[in-house]
């Protein structure tokens, strides 16, 4: 009869247990989504504040082609991308280009004063910090999924489940050299 008992208790343990893991995982799965959404909308205003630059760069920096051809490519290929991966692949290509871009303005000392160039370079600069803050956010908490997921013995709840690791936003080789702006 205690035998039964005890039974009983260890299944219910086992059920509380899986149960608990389950709505772990998913609190943190919807906190990954959460903090991949802060990301999207830094880079939507980010997105929004591009074209007002090179606009006002186009006005100083006519033969600089090239670089302004790139920012509007990138952004392009960020506005078609259709998930994460692709949006922090587009990302990645478009820091690098709106780092060039900056870097025109050291040489056209007329852009470096304008009023409208320096405003909008500050507001992207707050920008950039503010998707480098949520990016360092969205790893930590896709860093907690994925020990959830991988660790034992919550790992065998995440596959009965199929429970998936989360990419990190990482930076790509490209955008780890410094970059280089030749006049």
């Amino acid at each position: 009869m205690y035998w039964i008992i005890g039974i009983i208790v260890v299944i219910v343990l086992i059920v509380l247990y899986i149960v608990a893991t389950y709505n772990g995982l998913v609190g943190m799965r919807n906190r990954v989504k959460d903090q991949w959404a802060q990301i999207d909308v830094q880079l939507k205003r980010r997105f929004d504040l591009i074209p007002n630059l090179v606009e006002t760069v186009k006005g100083y920096a006519d033969h600089e082609q090239e670089t302004l051809k790139g920012v509007i490519e990138a952004r392009n290929k960020f506005n078609v991308a259709k998930t994460p991966e692709e949006e922090m692949q587009a990302n990645d290509q478009l820091s690098n280009f709106v780092t060039k871009l900056f870097a025109l303005s050291e040489a056209y000392p007329d852009l470096k004063a304008n009023q409208n160039f320096m405003s909008l370079q500050s507001d992207l600069k707050d920008t950039e910090d503010k998707i480098a803050s949520a990016r360092q956010f969205y790893n930590d908490t896709v860093l907690t999924l994925n020990n959830k997921i991988e660790m034992f013995p919550s790992n065998i709840v995440a596959s009965m489940f199929k429970f998936t690791k989360e990419p990190y936003f990482e930076a790509n080789e490209e955008s780890r050299e410094a970059v280089k702006v030749q006049f």
